[in-house]
C-alpha cells in the first residue's frame, strides 16, 4: 500500500504523534480539571454521607447528578454563562432531593470562576443567586413536601453563611479576573513596545542608508558627468573623476555593509566605528572631489557629544553638503561648529543660487530634523538674507536621547 503524504494542515507521522501535534477538538476540552472535580465530588460525597444519616442516601439518580455537573464543566470555555447557570441548577436539584451535603458545591465554584474570568459576571452572580434563593425556598417552604420526610426548616444562620460563601467565591473570582486582565495588558504593552522598537530600528537603518547612499551617489553622479565631459578632451581629469567614483563607491559599500551587519546581528559590535565629527576633513575631501570646496571653522572649546549624537551631527553635515551638491549652483560651502557650555551649533552655508528642485528639499531635511529631535535638538533650514541657503542644527551636549 502506498503511503499518501500528509496534506496541508495535516501533520504526518504515527497516529500518536499526529494526535499530539493536532489533537481532535474533543481533546482540547478541559478534561483534567473537570475530571478532578468529578473525583472530588464522588469520593468526597461518599465520605460525607456517612456522617449525615438524616439525609437521603446516595442512589443512582444522586450519582447521575454528581456526574452531570463535571460533565457540564467541559463546556465552560465555550459557553461560560450557560454552564454556570446550568451547574447551579443541577446542584440545586441535588440539594432539593435531600441528598447529603458535601463537595457538590465545587462544580458551582468552578463554573462561577470561569464565567467571571471570561467577563460574564452577571451570569456568575445569577448562578449564585439562583442557588441561594432556591436553597432558601427549599429550606423554609418546600421542605414540607420534599425528602427527607422528617426534615425541618433550615436555620437562618446557615443561610447567611451560604450567602457569605457565595460572595467570597465571587470576590476571589473577580480578583483573579482583574489579575488576568492586568497581565494581558502588560503583555500587550510589552508587545507594542517591542513593535515600536522594531519600527524605530527600521527607521534608523533606513535613515542611515539614505544618508550614506544619497551623499555617495551624489558624488558619483557629479564625477561621472565630469568624466564623460572630459573623456576625449582631458583623459587625465577623466581618470581623476573615475578614481573619485571608485573611492566614493568603496566607502559607500563599506558603510552600507556596516549598517546591514547591525541588522543581521542585533546587539553585535560593528566592525568599524561609526563616523563622527572627527571625520569632517574626510567629508570635506569627498565634497571637494565632487567639485564643492568646503571650509570648516570651530568656535569655542570642543566638547564630546553624547553617544549617538556625534553620528547624528556628522550625518546632518553630510546631508547638508549633499543637498548643496545636488540642488545648489554654489561651488563653495562653509561649515561652522560653535561650542557653548551645554550646546553645539552646526551651521552649513552656501551662496546659491538654487537649481533643480531647490536646496534643502525632499526627505533629507526631514531626516536631519528627526536625527536632531532624537537627541533633544533642532534643525532649521532656509534661505540666507544675503542669498544662498543655510542649515542650522543645535544639539545639546548632555544626553537627552528620546526613548
Amino acid at each position: 500500500m502506498t503511503a499518501h503524504p500528509p496534506g496541508p494542515g495535516r501533520p504526518g507521522g504515527p497516529p500518536w504523534q499526529r494526535w499530539l501535534t493536532a489533537p481532535p477538538r474533543a481533546a482540547r476540552l478541559p478534561w483534567p480539571t473537570s475530571g478532578a472535580v468529578l473525583f472530588v465530588q464522588m469520593v468526597g460525597t461518599q465520605f460525607a454521607a456517612h456522617n449525615q444519616p438524616d439525609r437521603i442516601q446516595l442512589d443512582p439518580f444522586a450519582r447521575v447528578l454528581l456526574v452531570l455537573g463535571p460533565l457540564l464543566l467541559l463546556l465552560r470555555h465555550r459557553h461560560p454563562p450557560q454552564v454556570a447557570v446550568a451547574v447551579a441548577a443541577v446542584v440545586l436539584l441535588y440539594l432539593g432531593a435531600g441528598y447529603p451535603y458535601g463537595p457538590v458545591f465545587l462544580s458551582v465554584v468552578v463554573g462561577a470562576f470561569s464565567a467571571v474570568a471570561t467577563g460574564h459576571r452577571r451570569a456568575a452572580w445569577s448562578a449564585m443567586g439562583l442557588l441561594w434563593s432556591g436553597q432558601l425556598l427549599v429550606g423554609h417552604w418546600l421542605y414540607r413536601w420534599l425528602p427527607p420526610g422528617d426534615d425541618g426548616p433550615t436555620e437562618w444562620a446557615s443561610d447567611a453563611a451560604m450567602a457569605a460563601w457565595a460572595v467570597a467565591v465571587l470576590a476571589v473570582a473577580e480578583l483573579v479576573r482583574i489579575r488576568r486582565e492586568s497581565l494581558a495588558r502588560e503583555r500587550a504593552a510589552q508587545e507594542e513596545a517591542e513593535r515600536r522598537r522594531a519600527d524605530e530600528e527600521r527607521l534608523r537603518i533606513a535613515r542611515e542608508l539614505h544618508d550614506v547612499l544619497a551623499h555617495s551617489i551624489s558624488v558619483i553622479n557629479v564625477q561621472a558627468g565630469v568624466g564623460l565631459a572630459l573623456l576625449d578632451t582631458d583623459p587625465d581629469q577623466a581618470r581623476t573623476a573615475l578614481t573619485t567614483i571608485k573611492a566614493a563607491s568603496k566607502e559607500a559599500l563599506g558603510e552600507v555593509r556596516q549598517v546591514l551587519d547591525t541588522l543581521r546581528a542585533p546587539g553585535a559590535a560593528p566592525r568599524a566605528p561609526a563616523p563622527g565629527l572627527d571625520r569632517l576633513p574626510e567629508l570635506a575631501d569627498q565634497a571637494g572631489r565632487a567639485g564643492l570646496a568646503v571650509t570648516t571653522h570651530t568656535q569655542g572649546t570642543p566638547a564630546p557629544l553624547p553617544p549617538g549624537a556625534d553620528l547624528a551631527a556628522f550625518r546632518i553635515v553630510q546631508e547638508a553638503l549633499t543637498n548643496i551638491v545636488r540642488h545648489s549652483g554654489s561651488r563653495t560651502a562653509r561649515v561652522l561648529l560653535r561650542y557653548s557650555p551645554d550646546l553645539l551649533e552646526l551651521r552649513v552655508d552656501d551662496d546659491g543660487p538654487a537649481t533643480g528642485e531647490g536646496s534643502g528639499g525632499g526627505n533629507g531635511l526631514v531626516g536631519m530634523r528627526e536625527r536632531a529631535a532624537a537627541f533633544g535638538g533642532t534643525v532649521e533650514a532656509g534661505p540666507r538674507p544675503g542669498g544662498g541657503f543655510r542649515v542650522t542644527a543645535r544639539l545639546p551636549l548632555t544626553d537627552k536621547e528620546t526613548p
